[in-house]
């Protein structure tokens, strides 16, 4: 497993904040004098992406084994395309996207099986930094409760099936060198957004000033 300098994702159950969390993390980034950096998510804005969120919105229905097909291809396009995240990375930027492999690992492993989602995802780097924000699943169901409609996986059922597999997948990224920070994402917000700070401020690139 190759592992991509300067780069870090967000992974967890729907509803365990890791929206939220982005974006608090890009106003603290933005302080950070001469840093260079960006933040994203997967699905992504591109054409791929917008038919991926068509699926999970249940405005079209396709296989398990398309939709996996699918986030491997808008994550090739992620990665590799001009101003991509391995160029930008590479180019001494901080990329911190919010879902990566490990999701389609987790949630596309649940739907077919992994050896789908494996092959399709294993040519792809893995991150610098990996956060899980670990929730219990009846948590995460009363903060998507005020949500006006839930997406195909946003069930308690299958959100089950995802903490448990999350859980089975990270020992293997740890023994592949990437480093592992697992986030209680029941505290508050404020308690959450001070826990991934100071596992950020330990990437090389953030330097020892901080």
């Amino acid at each position: 497993m190759d592992i991509l300098s300067n780069f870090a994702v967000f992974e967890g159950l729907d509803g365990s904040g890791t929206s939220t969390q982005l974006a608090l993390l890009k106003q603290k980034l933005a302080a950070v004098p001469g840093l260079s950096f960006i933040t994203a998510c997967e699905p992504t804005d591109g054409a791929i992406g917008k038919l991926i969120r068509s699926v999970l919105k249940q405005d079209l229905a396709v296989r398990p084994e398309t939709l996996a097909r699918l986030f491997a291809a808008d994550r090739g396009e992620h990665l590799y395309a001009e101003g991509g995240i391995i160029e930008r990375c590479r180019h001494g930027e901080l990329v911190i996207c919010d879902r990566y492999t490990l999701s389609s690992l987790v949630y596309q492993g649940i739907e077919c099986g992994i050896d789908l989602p494996r092959a399709l995802n294993g040519p792809f780097p893995a991150p610098e930094l990996l956060f899980f924000f670990d929730i219990d699943p009846g948590i995460a169901k009363q903060r998507m409760a005020g949500r006006p409609s839930l997406e195909i996986f946003e069930h308690i059922e299958f959100q089950e099936k995802v903490r448990k597999q999350y859980r089975a997948l990270l020992g293997g990224y740890r023994e592949a060198g990437v480093r592992v920070e697992v986030i209680d994402a029941s505290q508050s917000v404020e308690k959450v957004a001070g826990d991934v700070w100071s596992a950020i401020i330990k990437m090389p690139i953030m330097g020892s000033g901080l």
